[in-house]
């Protein structure tokens, strides 16, 4: 693969612009005959989880393709699954920039995007021209300007849109960059948004004959007690499925490095042991009545094994494949 050399030319960019041209260049070439340079053919690993089949255990977690304007080209790489999105009600710009950072000696990335995106109406656009043909998670979240207390209306507003063309909904209540989202992980606001959530569900359920499953996004910050209290809502609620983590705050493990003091989510490999250790306790927790979808600093196929060997039934790969690119896919898919 040329991976190793394109990604010297893009990481002569800022992250953010870099992203960009990477996503114009997939989108130009996505269902052209140029199309043979980002497709590889990987063999079937089925694995049933949330009732649903996924063609191999490996996927893309949210974050990258925001707004699902490179499905299909991403797909071509091999991923099981897509998790599109964090998308929110109504469009905004996130938080201003710079807000993307690469610590590269530590394979690390550090982001205070603040869920940037074009508005749930323009993702369900884009996800009906799709034709990825694995299973396809939407990430939902709240619009920035929506008061903490209100933000179940958000997550509510943005099931609805999302629910016929959904494979799976992720909730996503752990992200650090937008002011108060973490709180909702917690005791009476958890349990208030789960049970709106379940309810909205069993309705949607009924209106399209077709059960669309539900999984949460958590912190990788949580302290045990917190993280029990986590599980004990989640199999209350009979929620379908737990994704174990989002970025962290800490920064032990990447002091005096370069940008190590920008606030927002570090994830990569300095994540790797932290989430692992999470998805450990989660599984001691749930007992197999909850799946979990492992993510944080998956950057090889040991990496991988970890996560399952921890508890997780899937897992995801974000920063692992920037700093590795499609043969990551390839590696961990083929011999996982």
């Amino acid at each position: 693969m040329f991976y190793p050399l394109i990604r010297k030319v893009l990481f002569q960019f800022d992250p953010e612009r870099a992203h960009e041209l990477t996503f114009s260049q997939l989108r130009r070439i996505s269902g052209t005959p140029l199309e043979f340079l980002i497709r590889q053919s990987l063999p079937n690993k089925p694995v049933s989880c949330m009732g649903l089949s996924f063609k191999n255990p490996l996927g893309l977690a949210a974050g990258l393709d925001k707004d699902g304007e490179c499905i299909d080209a991403l797909g071509a790489m091999g991923f099981g699954f897509i998790e599109v999105g964090t998308v929110t009600p109504r469009p905004q710009s996130g938080n201003e920039k710079p807000r993307l950072f690469r610590i590269i000696e530590a394979e690390g990335i550090i982001n205070r995007m603040g869920f940037n995106n074009r508005g749930v109406d323009n993702l369900v656009e884009n996800v009906k021209k799709s034709r990825f043909g694995g299973i396809l998670g939407i990430n939902i979240g709240k619009n920035k300007d929506t008061p903490v207390e209100q933000g179940k209306e958000d997550y509510l507003t943005c099931m609805e849109k999302v629910y016929p063309y959904a494979g799976y909904i992720a909730v996503n209540i752990s992200s650090p960059n937008t002011p108060g989202l973490r709180s909702l992980q917690y005791g009476e606001a958890l349990d208030d948004l789960l049970t709106a959530i379940k309810n909205r569900q069993a309705e949607l359920q009924q209106q399209y004959q077709k059960y669309v499953p539900i999984a949460v996004k958590i912190a990788p910050d949580l302290s045990e007690q917190e993280l029990v209290q986590v599980a004990d809502s989640l199999l209350r609620h009979r929620i379908d499925g737990v994704i174990a983590t989002n970025t962290t705050l800490d920064r032990s493990l990447v002091q005096g490095l370069n940008y190590c003091q920008q606030s927002g989510g570090l994830s990569g490999r300095p994540l790797q042991l932290r989430s692992t250790e999470v998805i450990r306790r989660l599984s001691q927790e749930l007992s197999g009545r909850l799946p979990i979808i492992g993510v944080g600093g998956i950057d090889s196929l040991t990496a991988a094994r970890e996560k399952i060997a921890a508890g997780a039934t899937l897992v995801q790969i974000y920063s692992g494949f920037i700093f590795h690119g499609p043969t990551l896919i390839k590696r961990i898919v083929n011999n996982i």
